[in-house]
């Protein structure tokens, strides 16, 4: 098949394009390059550099690609970064994903896979998750993702866009080539790893008196390649409708914490501060629609295992994707036009 993979240099998409690519996929990959990183594309890709903002631009793209489906990645996602500026989310994730809509429209694309998020939920009455939990986002960032998982519904029944929403819970681990290289890291996991590479320092528990076993609180976190072969299986068949992607199990920071030591050998200091406003004592999901209705199963389902993956790939590339450049051709396709 042709797809068209926006956001493709990110975290998530590099991963992505990479599976596509190695089940014998077209791909098109459309980036900004604003968080991504052109080495993190595939080679075997094709990279435009290109904003989503760029209606007519986006539209030739698909016309001379012949796309045949959409995979958008491409988001501001950074929770707390939305609640000091809200305008960036709204104009990239929900204006930016308009933009994408109506492109489609032009060149006739009939189908989208969107990277949704648990935080159109916000903090749940009860666990597990399941798709039909009320959404009822706390911060910008889960309610620009509602907003556009909106216009997602109307585009399906005005313009015949078939949309396949995934929700995914806490993304980790990488695959041998490509993994996670943030310019602001947030995410648990990688700073703890940074922690024990001597990077940074101690590591902040955010929290250690909420009702759970440990005191600290509990997410589910979901290998990459698990969610690429989801977003796979939703490309490569006719099935649309929202599910949820995790494992169906929690950890808690104090078990991520563990893990790392174990995996890494190394010390992690860590220091316990107060909770932060909005934070969820626990947040896991139930996979049983994309097990049930997709045929989709995680692979990784042990922590320590999908931390190994995270933690191959920092060692091998302690300065992100500036140690892998040389890795990538010279040659590879790419505009000249920057957002």
């Amino acid at each position: 098949m042709k797809i068209l993979v926006t956001g493709g240099a990110g975290y998530i998409g590099s991963v992505f394009t990479e599976h596509l690519c190695d089940h014998g996929h077209n791909v098109l990959v459309v980036d900004n390059l604003s968080e991504g990183h052109q080495a993190a594309v595939d080679p075997r890709a094709q990279l435009e550099v290109v904003d989503l903002n760029e209606t007519a631009r986006l539209g030739d793209l698909m016309k001379a690609h012949g796309s045949e489906a959409v995979v958008h990645f491409a988001a501001n996602a950074l929770v707390g970064e939305s609640m000091k500026n809200p305008a960036k989310y709204y104009g990239n994730n929900v204006t930016g994903g308009l933009s994408l809509l109506n492109a489609m429209v032009t060149a006739g694309v009939p189908k989208i896979v969107f990277s949704s998020t648990c935080a159109t939920y916000g903090i749940p009455d009860s666990l597990p998750i399941t798709e039909s939990t009320i959404q009822r986002p706390v911060n910008p960032y889960g309610h620009s993702k509602l907003t556009f998982e909106g216009m997602l519904r109307w585009y399906g029944e005005i313009h015949g866009i078939e949309p396949v929403i995934f929700r995914y819970f806490n993304a980790a681990g990488a695959s041998p080539r490509f993994g996670e290289h943030h310019r602001v890291e947030t995410h648990l996991i990688p700073n703890i790893l940074f922690a024990a590479q001597g990077r940074q320092g101690e590591i902040k528990i955010f929290g250690d008196d909420y009702d759970t076993p440990d005191g600290t609180a509990i997410r589910d976190y979901i290998h990459v390649l698990d969610l690429a072969s989801a977003h796979r299986i939703a490309v490569e068949t006719s099935i649309t409708g929202q599910f949820n992607l995790g494992t169906g199990c929690g950890h808690s920071v104090k078990e991520v914490i563990e893990a790392c030591r174990s995996v890494t050998g190394r010390e992690i200091i860590t220091e316990t501060c107060p909770r932060r406003a909005g934070d969820p004592p626990r947040l896991v999901a139930s996979i049983d629609k994309a097990r049930s209705v997709l045929g989709w199963e995680p692979r990784f389902t042990d922590i320590a295992e999908t931390i190994k993956t995270a933690w191959n790939w920092h060692e091998a590339n302690p300065k992100g994707y500036a140690d892998i450049i040389e890795q990538l051709t010279p040659d590879q396709p790419s505009s000249s036009k920057a957002a």
